[in-house]
C-alpha cells in the first residue's frame, strides 16, 4: 500500500511498529491516520505512538479477516477508528455490524511492478524436465486453513509417484509449529515427488520461484485476500484454487481452475479460526484432482490462463480502490 501510494504521488509516511521508529511526518498535521494491523492488536499498537500522531486525524483501520462473521473480541477496536478498510468484498461483509464505514481497498498487486530476481529452476535445485506444483504458505496462517495436507493428497492422488510431476511446498514460519510440520512431512508418505522448502527467501527469490512453478494450487478453506493467489496471477502463472471467499473476485474460470467446494463448520485446533457456528469451504477432492491432471497435461492451457490472469491482475487490481480511498478521506497527491 505503501508504495502504491507513492507511486501516485500522494505523501505518505509509515511508522515503523517493530522499531517504533519514525520515519518522518511528510503529510502535516491533520493527515489521516491508517493503521495496517488487525483489530485486536491495534489498542496496544497506539500506546507505542506518540500523541500528535494520533489526535487531530481520521484514523482508519485496515484489518483483514477470514471468515463470514467477525470474532467478538474484535469489536471492542471500533472505538479506536473512524472507518474500516477491508481488503476485499468477502472481509468487509463481516464488519459492516461494526457501525463504522467500512471501504473496500484491495491490495494494488496490479500497480505494483513485480521484480522477481534472476534466479531459475537451476539455482533452486529444481528439475528442468517436469511440471512444477507450487504450494506457498505461512505456517502462522494457521495450517487447516491452509489446508496442505489436502492438497498434498490431492497431488498424490491425481499423479502417484511420477517423476515427472512435482510438488514443491515452500512453508513459512515453520520453526513456530513443529507438530504441523510433523504432520506436512508424514502427509508426504516419503514421496520422491514431493519436496518441502522451510528456508526464508527474499521477495525477489520467493516470485522467482513462482515463476518457476507451472502450475500455483491453493486449496484454502477460506481467504480474507488471497495474496499468494493474485502474485501468482500477476506473474501469468496458472493458478487452481478453491472458488469461494476473496479470491473469487479476482480468479474465475476464464483466467484459473476455481475448485468447487462443501461449506463446513469452521474449526481450527489452533483457535483463531475456531467459528463453529460459520462456515468455510472444504474443496472438493475429485475436482481439485481433475484439474491437476487438465492443467498439467496441456500447457497451451497454462499458458492461455496464465495469460488471462495476468490481464485481470493488472485492470481488476490496479490500484483504483487505493486512489479513490485516499481521495474519500481528503488525501490528494
Amino acid at each position: 500500500m505503501v508504495q502504491a501510494l507513492r507511486d501516485m504521488n500522494i505523501p505518505c509516511a509509515t511508522w515503523d511498529i517493530d522499531r517504533r521508529v519514525l520515519e518522518g511526518d511528510a503529510t502535516g498535521p491533520g493527515a489521516a491516520l491508517i493503521i495496517h494491523v488487525n483489530a485486536p492488536m491495534l489498542p496496544y499498537v497506539q500506546l507505542f505512538m506518540p500523541r500528535w500522531l494520533r489526535t487531530g486525524r481520521r484514523v482508519i483501520g485496515y484489518w483483514a479477516w477470514e471468515l463470514p462473521i467477525m470474532p467478538q473480541t474484535w469489536r471492542h477496536a471500533r472505538r479506536h477508528v473512524h472507518e474500516i478498510w477491508a481488503p476485499s468484498h468477502f472481509t468487509a461483509q463481516a464488519f459492516r455490524t461494526l457501525g463504522r464505514p467500512v471501504r473496500v481497498v484491495e491490495h494494488p498487486v496490479g500497480l505494483a511492478e513485480q521484480k522477481p530476481s534472476d534466479r531459475d529452476r537451476a539455482s533452486f535445485g529444481l528439475p528442468e524436465d517436469c511440471v512444477i506444483v507450487l504450494v506457498s504458505f505461512s505456517l502462522s496462517s494457521s495450517m487447516v486453513r491452509k489446508s496442505p495436507i489436502e492438497m498434498i493428497e490431492a497431488f498424490r492422488a491425481a499423479f502417484g509417484d511420477r517423476s515427472d510431476r512435482l510438488l514443491l511446498m515452500k512453508i513459512g514460519h515453520t520453526e513456530h509449529y513443529p507438530d504441523d510440520l510433523a504432520k506436512i512431512r508424514a502427509a508426504t508418505g516419503g514421496a520422491t515427488n514431493i519436496r518441502i522448502e522451510t528456508g526464508q527467501l527474499s521477495g525477489a527469490d520467493r516470485l522467482a520461484l513462482t515463476v518457476c512453478a507451472d502450475i500455483v494450487l491453493s486449496l484454502h478453506r477460506s481467504e480474507g485476500f488471497g495474496l499468494v493467489v493474485a502474485e501468482a496471477m500477476a506473474l501469468g502463472r496458472c493458478v487452481i484454487a478453491t472458488d469461494w471467499s476473496a479470491t473469487t473476485e479476482f480468479l474465475d474460470g476464464t483466467c484459473g481452475l476455481p475448485v468447487p467446494y462443501t461449506l463446513v463448520p469452521a474449526r481450527d485446533p489452533r483457535g483463531i479460526w475456531d467459528m463453529p457456528d460459520t462456515k468455510w469451504a472444504l474443496a472438493d477432492k475429485n475436482a481439485a484432482v481433475a484439474a491437476l491432471r487438465t492443467a498439467a497435461a496441456d500447457p497451451g492451457l497454462r499458458s492461455h490462463l496464465g495469460a488471462n490472469a495476468r490481464q485481470r491482475i493488472a485492470t481488476r487490481l490496479d490500484g483504483t480502490t487505493l486512489r479513490e480511498a485516499a481521495l474519500a478521506v481528503g488525501i490528494q497527491a
